[in-house]
């Protein structure tokens, strides 16, 4: 059988894959109608066998997959991971590790940014996926022979697509520029948002302190309601509403009523009145001045200097272009202005192989050391030095 729903042969199975050097993980799940995604499936492969799991079996123990996510002897390969870790850590409130992404290291070998499955399926290994059930219904039982063969799909193939992909990363000598983005997936705190901090998903534009105080409150009773009833943020209250609350901060049933985005009669029920009572909590934080809240500092470049930044990013593209790295694998348009605004910015653009790559010659472009002009068949663009200078052409 290609699906598993007992949970001695899941131990087996994971027993057998433990020891493996590497296997591929995909997940299927649903999450349009609910906060908490719901984990449906989860595929595995082996060098030798497939299997998809399914954890919505009745009484099926899944620790044994838990304990091989988690197993240091075993490389966990994904495509594009960060919504598969989160799930695992949902579910299991452990991380898998050690990880491998392929999306990421499609990045470092030329294929772009953010390459999808399919493509690294048929131009590594030579196949053509079919996503005719992209928008399958995984919670409904039973699943089709067609469904498990849909699923296991996307790990049979990505077994050759990591392969392919790491042998390229060795011989280009990139393999370590890897490093710190897998940390990052790796670690906890990157699927981590404090409550006190959820008010910035909604990107206000505003930044009296007032309003901050009341939107940080109201946020919060959201996000707390939400989980409770179980529901997607949006399908309860959207953002809309939240910053018009926050900006008109509303202190009886009426006001609350007249807020674009609530429903007639939202402020005589419970959920109205613990919204009213997260506005007074925000207001009188503020009036206490114990409660600072700031927006993310922007860079804003100095009038005359935006040119710079779009020069930069004509240098950003030759350079990417130059040795088969998606741009945005090196660099960000903020990046770039940060860049622009100080010689010292704190960005990964300056740091190990990027900086070697890109950011050292971005800096003598920003010095006028290094120009670009048209090569003389005028289909190519050249770094030229300026001022005595050698741009460093090489492959770090």
């Amino acid at each position: 059988m290609l699906i598993i729903s007992d949970s001695q042969e899941l131990a087996a199975f994971c027993a057998r894959l433990s020891a493996s050097p590497v296997v591929t993980i995909d997940t299927e799940f649903m999450r349009e109608k609910t906060y908490y995604p719901q984990l449906c499936l989860v595929q595995l492969a082996g060098p030798e066998e497939a299997r998809a799991v399914d954890p919505l079996a009745e009484g099926l123990d899944l620790a044994p997959l838990f304990d091989l996510l988690t197993n240091p002897a075993v490389l966990k390969v994904f495509h594009s991971a960060r919504q598969d870790i989160e799930l695992f850590i949902q579910v299991s409130g452990r991380v898998p590790s050690p990880l491998f992404d392929t999306q990421v290291a499609a990045m470092a070998c030329g294929f772009g940014d953010s390459a999808s499955y399919e493509t690294l399926a048929y131009q590594l290994a030579g196949v053509r996926i079919d996503k005719s059930m992209r928008f399958t219904d995984w919670a409904l039982r039973p699943l089709t022979p067609k469904q498990v063969q849909y699923a296991l799909a996307d790990v049979t193939h990505l077994r050759v697509v990591h392969q392919r992909l790491v042998a390229m990363l060795e011989e280009n000598g990139r393999t370590a520029w890897l490093d710190d983005d897998m940390a990052a997936l790796t670690n906890p705190s990157s699927y981590q948002v404090p409550l006190e901090d959820i008010w910035r998903r909604l990107r206000p534009r505003s930044s009296a302190p007032r309003f901050l105080a009341v939107l940080q409150e109201v946020a919060i009773w959201r996000e707390l309601e939400a989980q409770q009833r179980n529901l997607p943020r949006q399908h309860f209250v959207r953002d809309e509403a939240l910053l018009e609350v926050a900006a008109h901060h509303p202190s009886s049933e009426g006001e609350l009523d007249r807020v674009r985005g609530l429903s007639h009669g939202f402020g005589q029920s419970q959920s109205g009145q613990k919204l009213l009572a997260a506005v007074q909590r925000g207001l009188a934080a503020h009036q206490s001045g114990k409660l600072p809240l700031t927006l993310p500092e922007r860079v804003e470049l100095p009038r005359g200097l935006g040119p710079v930044s779009d020069l930069l990013k004509v240098l950003l593209k030759m350079k990417c272009d130059q040795h088969g790295v998606a741009q945005k694998l090196v660099a960000s348009a903020a990046e770039l202005d940060a860049i622009v605004a100080s010689d010292e910015a704190d960005v990964p653009a300056l740091q190990g192989w990027r900086r070697a790559l890109f950011g050292a010659d971005a800096l003598r472009m920003k010095h006028g050391q290094l120009g670009i002009g048209l090569h003389s068949d005028g289909r190519r663009l050249r770094v030229i030095p300026l001022g005595g200078e050698d741009s460093e052409e090489r492959d770090p």
